[in-house]
């Protein structure tokens, strides 16, 4: 079919006129429109380009060749207000259609719905690409960050943190994991796109990969048998995180690695914003872990020759379990009454108390275990029963007992290994 260019410029300069003139603006391909043949190039949905021919009140009219006239009013036009103040006649742009052939004849379309759909293919491809956005915290809830890029919002699970900001809590604390992500909200973080799907408006983005070369590279620096200096960021129930070096690595102390003595209470001996050394005990991926107890002498090195099996010494009560009753011989060094020595938990706790100090004989030492199995010395009549509180050397022989001690001895120590590798 033949199109006359001449034409084509001749209307084009009589619609601007008209609009000027506040005239309805009819295109040259109007009568093809209302004859379908060009409406049946268009859907709605569609994107479509387009030239700005001009403005008539809260009306913006453009040009899309073969397709028609299109425009852009009422609550669209409001809805892009920020667009279309910066736009002039003979600027190109992209657009939405919203109806094929409104009454007026126009081609309704939409230009922040155009946006929107744009910035979907625009994130596409750089998901696709692997691109990374830098991108703000604008806020956090108890599952994650919302961070926002061209009107869209993201989230950012608390999973896909790098290993850098997800947050330490104990238990799992959702009160406590929204507090530590609150505290990243304004932040600028770099974050690759995981997932989206602009049907259902979801875009999911990840923290996680994006610091592994840099994490690589530091720790490079760093290995097992180093001493670090660094400060305690966190204390929880299982130990506490200590970050060290120009890059910011964090690491793990242990329960068992603060002290050579019995910590139940790590928050008891350290506290956030304490600086200190700490001595690389193993790296494993992302995880690092440190001792604090590592850098102080072994107060069992000299148990041997303090202590020696049979001797009679004095010890507090510190602690009760299943097994039986930990004592304390002198600082830093522990050892364990079996509850073979009271026959029931009833009996032991009627025969000692916590806090209080008695007369103990040493049945087993093991310094390079740091195993030490105690007996009571002078085993006392429970006045309340007629029950003695430790059974006759008949009735339960030491042998047996030793071996009962060192076996759940090992299952006390092999728990704590158990804990540490969990956490």
């Amino acid at each position: 079919m033949a199109y006359d260019i001449q034409n084509e410029q001749e209307s084009a300069s009589d619609t601007e006129l008209a609009i000027r003139a506040g005239l309805k603006v009819r295109h040259p391909m109007e009568a093809l429109l209302k004859s379908g043949v060009g409406a049946g190039f268009l859907k709605v949905g569609e994107i479509v380009e387009g030239e700005v021919i001009g403005r008539k009140a809260t009306r913006m009219f453009i040009d899309l060749g073969m397709l028609g006239t299109g425009i852009v009013y009422g609550r669209e036009y409001y809805a892009a207000q920020d667009i279309i103040k910066g736009l002039s006649a003979g600027d190109r742009i992209s657009a939405k259609v919203v109806e094929q052939d409104n009454e007026e004849g126009y081609v309704e379309l939409s230009l922040q719905e155009a946006g929107r759909e744009r910035r979907w293919v625009d994130l596409r491809k750089g998901m696709e690409n692997g691109e990374t956005l830098e991108l703000k915290v604008e806020k956090a809830n108890t599952g994650g960050l919302i961070l926002q890029t061209g009107g869209i919002e993201g989230f950012l699970p608390a999973s896909q943190l790098s290993y850098k900001n997800y947050p330490r809590v104990d238990g799992g604390s959702k009160e406590k994991i929204f507090q530590e992500l609150q505290k990243l909200v304004g932040q600028t973080l770099k974050v690759k796109i995981l997932d989206l799907n602009p049907q259902e408006n979801k875009l999911i983005l990840t923290e996680k990969g994006l610091d592994q070369e840099t994490f690589r590279s530091a720790v490079a620096k760093y290995h097992v048998g180093d001493i670090v200096e660094g400060e305690i960021t966190s204390v929880v129930d299982f130990g506490a995180f200590m970050k060290f070096g120009d890059q910011g690595l964090e690491g793990l102390i242990h329960l068992s690695e603060i002290d050579w003595s019995l910590i139940e209470d790590p928050r008891q001996a350290l506290k956030p914003g304490e600086r200190m050394n700490a001595k690389i005990i193993d790296i494993q991926g992302e995880k690092i872990s440190l001792s604090l107890k590592q850098l102080k002498v072994d107060p069992w090195i000299k148990t041997a020759e303090k202590y020696q099996k049979g001797a009679i010494v004095t010890g507090k009560v510190t602690k009760f379990n299943p097994f039986g009753a930990f004592v304390e011989v002198e600082r830093d060094i522990q050892g364990l009454i079996h509850i073979s020595e009271f026959g029931t938990q009833e009996a032991m706790r009627r025969a000692l108390e916590l806090g209080k100090e008695y007369m103990f004989k040493i049945i087993l030492i093991e310094p390079k275990e740091h195993r030490m199995s105690l007996g009571l010395a002078n085993p006392v009549k429970d006045p309340r029963n007629n029950e003695d509180p430790a059974p006759s050397e008949d009735a339960i022989s030491r042998e047996v007992k030793e071996e009962a001690q060192r076996e759940d001895t090992e299952e006390i120590l092999s728990e704590n290994v158990k804990e540490e590798s969990a956490a």
